[in-house]
């Protein structure tokens, strides 16, 4: 194990990199750590006087390998090599919370509401004066944060992280929901489950584990040390109508404040506290973000959306909706949209996997096939035009992931943003 006083003695190979990976060499250089090497499968140019000769080799010879979250054990071109030493395999994450042991750390993790979930956390704390930084998979590498003492960490964890985690211990450990994902890095579903119960397996008596009910079970069953806190959504809805603020009192945020607000009754935050810090609190852009409204029309980009579990939640929140959906669907995704219809008026699939929508589509919807953002922005105003609803609702919320034509799913939301406001002045 790594220990504080071992630590520069230890040699490491970090592998993959990215920003996390990037992070990590940064770090190493600032605490003088000498005994480190470097591999990317793609870039063999960045730090090439740190790759080495022989890989297989280092990998038996260094005492960690840091991978990053990235890179999945199933699919690296080195699997066999990263599958035989996993025992060396640690994340950022492990490093920072066996090298810092005077903060107080919230990690929360789930499929969807992670980014949402952290940010209103933060902004509640930072509202309330406490000493607090955000990071992990939200943006920030944790090993990039200057962290004093008595400071509160909070962190988006995903599963790639927590995967090969190994010394993650977080006072305030919250996990939203599990829903299928990434089964494509996953081997299955159980794995995924696995990997998102990490953030429990090292906490100790005095520390808190926030869970969804239905995994209550698996959570006795593993006999974690954590104390059990179950938010409950009925005692939330009894302050929900003094929130102020309407994006935070939408249905599609009602787990991530239900947690939020059980949270922040265990900090000895005052309800009036809790609510008034509410007030400022700004949406993350592509997460059901309302972004224009021009006469009566609302547009909607929920590009995060990665998944049809995701998408569920914006089309229970909308009505007479123009539903913009397509991309690379996830491994074993399906679309079932049941009472949910009533609130789809027509429906345009965009992406290379056209054939993956209609098949889910068909004798659901209607549906048209516009293949990109633009086509489909010029074809549902043009239907609206025609249709004449009092109210319409356009809403971009894919169900899939972006990589089929975007490099992510930010990239794909501001294309979506841009194109809307160039052809919303010239039709509306």
């Amino acid at each position: 194990m790594v220990s504080n006083h071992n630590f520069k003695e230890q040699s490491f190979l970090v592998y993959g990199l990215g920003l996390t990976g990037r992070s990590v060499i940064n770090f190493f250089k600032k605490n003088n750590v000498k005994k480190y090497m470097v591999w990317d499968d793609l870039n063999k140019k960045l730090f090439k006087n740190k790759r080495p000769n022989n890989l297989k080799k280092a990998f038996k010879d260094v005492n960690h390998i840091v991978l990053s979250p990235g890179i999945s054990l199933n699919n690296s071109k080195n699997k066999d090599l990263l599958i035989q030493h996993k025992s060396k395999i640690i994340t950022d994450i492990d490093i920072f919370f066996l090298l810092n042991k005077s903060f107080k750390s919230i990690v929360v993790t789930g499929t969807n509401g992670k980014s949402t979930t952290c940010k209103i956390i933060y902004h509640i704390l930072k509202r309330n004066n406490f000493k607090v930084l955000l990071g992990g998979n939200i943006g920030t590498p944790i090993l990039n944060l200057n962290i004093k003492k008595d400071n509160f960490l909070i962190i988006e964890a995903s599963s790639f992280q927590l995967s090969y985690s190994k010394f993650i211990r977080p006072d305030y450990a919250i996990l939203l929901n599990i829903t299928n994902d990434h089964l494509d890095w996953h081997k299955n579903m159980k794995d995924y489950k696995n990997s998102k119960f990490k953030i429990f397996e090292n906490q100790k008596k005095n520390q808190f584990s926030f869970l969804n009910k239905k995994f209550k079970g698996s959570f006795k069953k593993k006999k974690y040390l954590g104390k059990l806190i179950i938010p409950k959504i009925i005692d939330y809805q009894k302050i929900k109508p003094k929130i102020i603020n309407p994006y935070l009192k939408l249905n599609i945020n009602d787990e991530n404040m239900c947690n939020a607000f059980f949270l922040s009754k265990l900090l000895k935050i005052s309800e009036n506290n809790f609510l008034n810090s509410l007030k400022s609190f700004i949406g993350l852009p592509h997460r059901y973000e309302i972004f224009l409204k021009r006469k009566n029309c609302i547009f909607i980009n929920d590009s995060k959306a990665t998944s049809f579990q995701a998408t569920k939640f914006a089309l229970q929140n909308s009505t007479n909706i123009f539903w913009i959906v397509g991309g690379l669907p996830k491994q074993k995704d399906q679309i079932i949209l049941k009472n949910l219809k009533k609130n789809i008026i027509r429906s345009y699939i965009i992406g290379k996997n056209i054939n993956f929508f209609e098949n889910q589509l068909k004798n659901q919807v209607k549906y048209f096939v516009t293949r990109d953002l633009k086509t489909s922005i010029i074809r549902i105003l043009k239907d609206i035009k025609l249709l004449k609803k009092r109210t319409n609702t356009i809403l971009f919320s894919p169900a899939s992931a972006s990589f089929d034509q975007f490099l992510n799913f930010e990239k794909r939301g501001e294309e979506f943003k841009k194109i809307t406001k160039y052809y919303a002045r010239k039709y509306i």
